[in-house]
């Protein structure tokens, strides 16, 4: 299972006394959870998800994954925030490190690439010369189907699937994961025919990783689903018991908590595997649209070391205090590599050699927490066992329940999220999008001062 150590924190926020009055606020809001009576209740399918999920559907899933793994080179996946993120996340962590530059058969599943998330031209183009002369599968992911950012990938490449298989051959291979009864994609997929998943009304994007919307994606990359949702299914059960001395899971919204009153607002995850890049991506938006409303929450920011120790390590160790360390560790990495003797012994690591690198990895992390809490920086430590669907899973669930915690702790609806609404408005406008010309012309002045 995952564990939780927060033993370089204590001396942060007066020992473990704090955590301990921590107690009656978390079983509040763990209350407030589970009965599903506090802000945002109508947002909690994913509570219950790794139990309750639609085992039909996840058959179709597992079928149109198997398709998709047979009759193409490339899956493309267009989406935006929780659309992309979470699938993205385990792909890569659990996936070949340079998946777009090994062959099929290294990588054992179809190349899967991801759009719609931006609005770069030079990014769409880009892949649009990677997939040429290949079999291509689409799964679109939008609620509504008029989200800027995919929606133009989309207009863009079901006109080059149509122009390339035709519209009966283009219908075949394209997968939409939408909402089950309205919204425009739904409305095309039904009159193309296209095969549907559904994105859950009571699951919110940055927690729908474990629905259809990170699923499919997922499977045709040759993970194993049914693992990933065992793990969260167990974590599930582990996480709701109390005491809170006996569930890691909410020491962990506890903690951070305690750490944000004592003056520490921006969290930084760490990892000490690249291939967990964007598994931190995922966990920024989880917690930054959680948390981030009614001028509270925890800034949450990410490292990727030992890179990151030669560009952002001088600030961690030396600067602002206003940080804690949370690193997660992964003690059973997915693959190992001896490092050789060399007889000129020139960079004088030879006293390495026969060592894996794993060892000299795990000895860099002990060190850098060491160093940062000497440098009078919290550290939290996050243990995942090993490189697995079932722990990724674990880790997953662990995060999510975590999230909804803290943000009860916090005072705020943390399945929510009014403020992303801002800055689409504004671009409508200066766009010229029907309706938005009182505000267009506002704007121009704005901008031309």
């Amino acid at each position: 299972m995952i564990t939780f150590d927060y033993q370089n924190a204590l001396d942060f926020i007066g020992g473990e006394e704090a955590v301990a009055r921590m107690e009656p606020q978390v079983k509040a809001a763990s209350d407030m959870l589970h009965k599903k009576n506090g802000p945002g209740n109508d947002f909690l399918g994913w509570l219950d998800l790794p139990t309750n999920y639609d085992k039909d559907e996840f058959k179709r899933i597992t079928k149109a994954a198997s398709k998709i793994r047979r009759d193409s080179d490339v899956l493309i996946v267009i989406g935006i925030g929780g659309s992309y993120l979470g699938a993205r996340a385990v792909i890569e962590l659990l996936g070949h490190s340079f998946a777009s530059a090994a062959t099929k058969k290294v990588r054992k599943s179809p190349l899967i690439l991801f759009c719609g998330n931006s609005i770069s031209a030079t990014y769409l183009a880009d892949m649009m010369d990677i997939i040429e002369g290949k079999d291509i599968s689409l799964n679109i992911i939008s609620k509504s189907g008029t989200t800027t950012e995919p929606a133009i990938a989309f207009r863009i490449l079901r006109a080059y699937m149509e122009n390339k298989y035709g519209k009966k051959g283009a219908k075949e291979r394209i997968y939409a994961t939408t909402d089950k009864a309205k919204g425009a994609l739904k409305g095309l997929a039904d009159k193309e025919g296209y095969e549907s998943f559904v994105v859950p009304d009571d699951v919110g994007g940055r927690f729908s990783v474990l629905t259809a919307v990170g699923l499919l994606p997922i499977a045709v990359a040759g993970i194993d689903i049914k693992e990933l949702m065992k793990g969260a299914r167990d974590a599930s059960k582990a996480y709701k018991k109390l005491p809170l001395s006996e569930n890691p899971c909410y020491q962990y919204a506890a903690v951070r908590n305690c750490l944000l009153r004592s003056g520490y607002s921006t969290e930084v995850m760490v990892n000490y595997e690249p291939s967990f890049h964007f598994m931190t991506e995922w966990w920024k938006q989880l917690y930054g649209e959680s948390e981030g409303k009614d001028r509270r929450g925890i800034f949450p920011a990410g490292v990727d070391n030992t890179t990151d120790l030669h560009s952002m390590g001088q600030f961690i160790q030396d600067g602002a205090r206003i940080m804690y360390e949370t690193v997660v560790q992964i003690d059973q990495p997915r693959r190992t590599f001896l490092i050789p003797n060399d007889k000129t012994n020139l960079d004088g690591l030879n006293f390495l050699s026969g060592m894996d690198m794993n060892e000299v990895n795990a000895k860099a992390m002990q060190g850098t927490i060491l160093a940062h809490v000497d440098g009078k920086v919290p550290n939290l430590l996050i243990h995942m066992p090993d490189q697995t669907a079932y722990s990724l899973g674990e880790l997953i669930y662990f995060f999510e329940k975590a999230c909804g915690i803290s943000g009860y702790l916090l005072a705020v609806n943390p399945f929510n999220q009014p403020g992303v609404e801002a800055y689409k408005k504004n671009m409508f406008a200066l766009l010229g999008k029907p309706g938005y010309e009182d505000q267009k012309a506002a704007l121009e002045a704005r901008l031309k001062k």
